[in-house]
């Protein structure tokens, strides 16, 4: 037998030499899709700064913002695509049915969201959203048969508890809203899970995460026109007018802001998303994302003075220390199955 042989002979005989390798692979992913979700959550977290100026400054309807901030991110990735790599322009067709469902889901989740601010106010419509966490740890146990175990249980409840406290719905004032007002955020959250878990099973189709968010937000930007004309006049946040369309008019700085939200917040934000589900269950890479509203707070403080109270700092504590025992739990297991090769066979 020759080294070459011997050497053959020997990685095949200790399968523990192949369950190191497949260990420390296993590793790299977590590490790299935990670095795509946190810098995601530190980029979505400038979302609320954008849409609050916009509406605020420019009174911008809810859906309009929508349907233009989805457009801008399509063309931007269109463009971008084209010039960086046209080979992700390319969809199979018995991919386009899941990607204009996935479009839908988006869309409906877009106009749920800015509904519960309208009706809502910024603190209940985040927490009621921000429950999507919960909805996903279940519906990924249930659909993708994700493991739903007592740590990510335990990293569930960090959150969601953290999320309360920063958003400072502990004050009873900020639930004295109407019903409708709680089944749209409701609503909304369920419909954030839903897209993650659409998102983890685009990744599992062998979807590129790019060429699915373009086509995502494509579809996204065509149902929200819909939504706006067949909500003309009485959906609230849609138009009254065609003219509505056009909302800005010659407010070059508001577009500005407006198409700076599509290729930031949105298209980085979004974007870095869909690749952590690559490498982590979509109830793993909501859970980071839990990290926003905290992250919101921070970036509030520091460009806008806002003053965090003692219980926004307990809550964003919460938020990261569940963040970082799920990742802390998630490298144990990893290391405790490397430390447990399989018997040997023969």
């Amino acid at each position: 037998m020759d080294r070459g042989e011997l050497a053959l002979y020997n990685w095949s005989f200790f399968p523990y030499n192949q369950s190191m390798s497949t260990s420390a692979t296993h590793k790299t992913h977590l590490t790299r899709g935990y670095t795509a979700a946190f810098f995601s959550a530190i980029i979505l977290s400038t979302t609320g700064i954008f849409i609050r100026y916009l509406t605020q400054t420019y009174s911008l309807p809810a859906l309009v913002l929508a349907f233009w901030r989805d457009l801008f991110v399509t063309f931007s990735l269109l463009i971008a695509l084209r010039l960086l790599k046209p080979a992700l322009l390319q969809v199979e067709r018995k991919y386009v049915r899941y990607l204009v469902l996935f479009g839908l889901v988006l869309a409906i989740f877009n106009s749920l969201w800015t509904l519960s601010v309208a009706l809502n106010g910024a603190a209940v419509s985040t927490v009621l959203a921000y429950c999507s966490a919960g909805f996903t740890a279940l519906l990924g146990w249930w659909l993708l048969k994700e493991r739903l175990d007592w740590a990510k249980l335990l990293a569930v409840a960090l959150c969601l508890g953290g999320c309360v406290l920063v958003s400072g719905a502990l004050d009873p004032a900020a639930w004295r809203v109407n019903l409708l007002g709680i089944l749209t955020g409701v609503l909304s959250g369920l419909l954030y899970a839903i897209y993650s878990l659409m998102g983890r099973s685009a990744s599992q189709r062998g979807l590129n995460p790019w060429t699915t968010l373009l086509y995502t937000f494509g579809f996204a930007a065509v149902f929200l026109l819909v939504f706006n004309l067949l909500g003309r006049g009485f959906l609230p946040g849609a138009i009254t007018k065609l003219a509505d369309f056009q909302w800005l008019g010659k407010a070059w700085a508001g577009w500005g802001i407006l198409f700076l939200l599509a290729v930031g917040p949105t298209l980085a934000g979004f974007g870095l998303y869909n690749v952590s589900m690559i490498d982590l269950p979509s109830s793993v890479a909501n859970l980071i994302l839990t990290m926003e509203p905290a992250l919101t707070s921070l970036i509030a403080y520091l460009l806008l003075g806002e003053r965090l109270t003692w219980v926004q700092v307990g809550g964003s504590l919460l938020i990261l220390g569940g963040v970082v025992f799920l990742r802390v739990y998630e490298g144990w297991m990893a290391g405790r199955s490397e430390a447990q090769p399989e018997p040997a066979t023969l």
